[in-house]
């Protein structure tokens, strides 16, 4: 790795996918054609729910809040990485470097928080519905939606800041964009309170949500359990399906990415890691949603049957 003085460290160089030069160009192609996919699919969702009244529910509120942030998080990421696979600059400023960081873990930390959101609509939607207008009246969903992305973001700042204040005698990241732990492998030394701080905002931001929505969907399962038809029970249940579905990949990936060992894995096997939470995760929102989701569907056929009528 290359070093550096510690006070001259004013830019940093991404490694990116070097081991596989000979791929650059199928690389991009796949990544380019999957980010289409993700911009086009998240705007779909987002546009959908909009102009289709059937989904002015909750439930669909906070979908397209985090199609929306899906959207964003891909953008801080991807254009980027496309550039560097085609031969553009490999160097990020300092700043820039910070900037993306922050970015990066602001939207990602609102996607998972927004995840435990709606896991807590679907819990009272199903276990609670007499009273569910009145506990999810438009007031608290805007409340809860702005609540997760500001805490999102302040905890990113805190994040970030920890992080930039250090010393760094190396420059070249092993990795294709400002992750937590490649930004924090180039500094000098890292103090205990780093590793503290990036252990608990992970414990904060992955195991508590996903601990909430384990006994949300455990009271959820046994609440449907109860349904005396099976009809009624299938129904119940594919309210939640595709949320369940996008909880179990979205968590997995974040849990394998942040909680392995730092030695357990290659810097390739980082990457491969990496690529599935910043690339495909983003694009599994509307797949999941617009595959298993029949009011999506209806919705979408209402839509391309008006405009075909027009």
């Amino acid at each position: 790795m290359k070093k550096a003085n510690c006070t001259q460290v004013r830019e940093f160089v991404f490694q990116g996918f070097s081991n596989l030069q000979e791929h650059h160009l199928t690389l991009f192609v796949v990544f380019f054609v999957l980010y289409i996919l993700t911009l086009t699919g998240n705007a779909i969702i987002v546009t959908i729910i909009r102009i289709d009244h059937h989904l002015h529910t909750p439930m669909y509120f906070f979908l397209s809040v985090l199609s929306t942030s899906e959207t964003f998080y891909s953008l801080v990421i991807i254009p980027r990485m496309l550039g560097s696979l085609v031969g553009l600059s490999q160097t990020i400023s300092l700043e820039c470097c910070g900037i993306q960081l922050f970015f990066f873990l602001g939207f990602a930390m609102t996607n998972c928080l927004l995840l435990a959101v709606m896991g807590y609509d679907r819990y009272v939607a199903i276990c609670n519905p007499l009273r569910y207008s009145i506990i999810m009246n438009w007031r608290v969903c805007i409340m809860l939606a702005s609540s997760v992305g500001a805490m999102g973001f302040l905890l990113s700042l805190v994040q970030a800041v920890a992080i930039f204040r250090l010393p760094f005698c190396n420059t070249l990241i092993e990795h294709f964009f400002c992750d937590v732990r490649p930004v924090l492998d180039l500094a000098c030394t890292v103090p205990v309170i780093n590793e503290i701080l990036t252990l608990g905002l992970s414990l904060m931001i992955i195991i508590a949500p996903a601990n909430f929505l384990l006994v949300s969907y455990i009271l959820i399962i046994s609440t449907i359990l109860k349904i005396a038809s099976a009809e009624g029970r299938r129904k119940t249940f594919a309210t939640c399906a595709s949320h369940l579905t996008v909880v179990i990949i979205h968590y997995g990936c974040a849990s394998i990415a942040y909680f392995k060992p730092k030695s357990e894995n290659t810097a390739d096997q980082d990457q491969l890691i990496s690529v599935t939470y910043t690339v495909i995760t983003p694009l599994l929102n509307p797949v999941v949603y617009s595959l298993r989701n029949k009011d999506v569907q209806d919705a979408l056929r209402r839509v391309v049957g008006r405009k075909s009528l027009s």
